[in-house]
């Protein structure tokens, strides 16, 4: 890259300044990780547009790291974000408009750009295909009080739910309860997700209509649609990947039985797909199929969290084997039963 190019994504890019970050502490945006060094303050030539920032402080010796903090962001062209490492909490906070504001200025005159990482915007494109449904309305009717996100909060929200050998598992990989530093967090609320019922309830039907409620998901689907997405397709659509991206580099398991009980959801309609949301369908599956895609690659598993998924999600007695049969069976039948439909 030239330098009057990389001039003009600096200037014009978002600018994360990260002060007094202690060294080996991970900080991560998006898809990339950096390992801080004595001289780091932050990363540079950041798109415009939401991002999710994550980070893991590390022991003086830089083998053992301490569970994820995450956050989600929205900046515009140009605009700087300045956080300051707090030591007694082991946190990034953030400073006063009037600190920030001579903090921005700096960076504007680029006293610090020789300290700043740049974002590789080679993988700019693998963080546009897990978060393009992901606004900023997204992020503020789900992100928890104070934006952050981290496993340390969970330990009662996922404790009645964690039944399943995948979610223990989960949780143990994890360290849900297990955190030296969740003592005092762990009254932080979660994050605002929607509630996705496992079993639909409905008084004054019969019971065969019932089960035909609990069998097909559209009537369920179109119900919270209305009710909690105000008949928005790609609300929905950007909580399913703002949850995932929470579970995968955030390491929150409250987001995985998000994403679960959301995918569930989908794949648990055999009407929508093919009659009244077909788009919506459309879009879905591009959304899960690029999810797994990223989640199961190989070559980055472990530098952002992916190490979470492994070949076992695929496995014959995982809960996305059976999702992705029953839904494969529903294309199958709907070829026979609708065969304009589906192409």
């Amino acid at each position: 890259m030239d330098p009057e190019t990389a001039l003009e994504l600096v200037k014009h890019g978002v600018t994360l300044l990260l002060l007094d970050v202690p060294q080996y502490t991970l900080v991560a945006v998006d898809t990339q990780m950096f390992s801080v060094g004595p001289a780091f303050k932050g990363i540079k030539m950041i798109p415009p547009g939401v991002h999710f920032v994550y980070y893991s402080s590390s022991s003086r010796d830089g083998k053992e790291f301490s569970s994820i903090i995450g956050f989600f962001i929205d900046a515009g062209p140009s605009e700087v974000i300045v956080r300051k490492w707090d030591q007694q909490e082991e946190r990034l906070i953030k400073l006063s408009e009037e600190e920030e504001e001579r903090y921005s200025q700096a960076v504007k005159n680029l006293e610090f750009d020789r300290q700043l990482g740049p974002y590789n915007l080679s993988h700019y494109e693998d963080w546009k295909q897990l978060s393009n449904f992901i606004t900023k309305s997204v992020i503020e009717r789900l992100e928890p009080i104070g934006g952050e996100i981290t496993v340390e909060c969970e330990n009662e929200i996922v404790r009645n739910a964690t039944k399943m050998p995948m979610e223990d598992a989960l949780g143990k990989q994890l360290k849900v309860g297990n955190s030296a530093t969740s003592v005092g967090k762990s009254q932080r609320k979660g994050c605002y997700y929607t509630s996705i019922p496992h079993v639909v309830k409905c008084k004054g039907i019969s019971g065969q209509e019932l089960t035909s409620l609990n069998l097909d998901k559209t009537q369920l689907l179109e119900t919270l649609l209305a009710k909690d997405y105000g008949g928005s397709e790609d609300l929905l659509l950007g909580e399913l990947q703002f949850a995932f991206v929470a579970f995968l580099m955030g390491q929150s398991l409250e987001a995985f039985l998000q994403w679960k009980s959301l995918v569930s959801l989908l794949f648990g309609c055999t009407e929508a797909p093919f009659r009244t949301r077909t788009h919506l369908f459309t879009k879905f599956i591009k959304v899960i199929y690029n999810q797994l895609k990223y989640g199961l690659q190989k070559d980055h598993m472990g530098e952002t969290g992916s190490a979470l998924l492994d070949d076992s999600w695929i496995s014959a007695d995982s809960f996305l084997h059976h999702l992705c049969k029953g839904g494969l069976i529903n294309v199958n039948g709907a070829r026979r039963k609708f065969p304009f439909l589906v192409q």
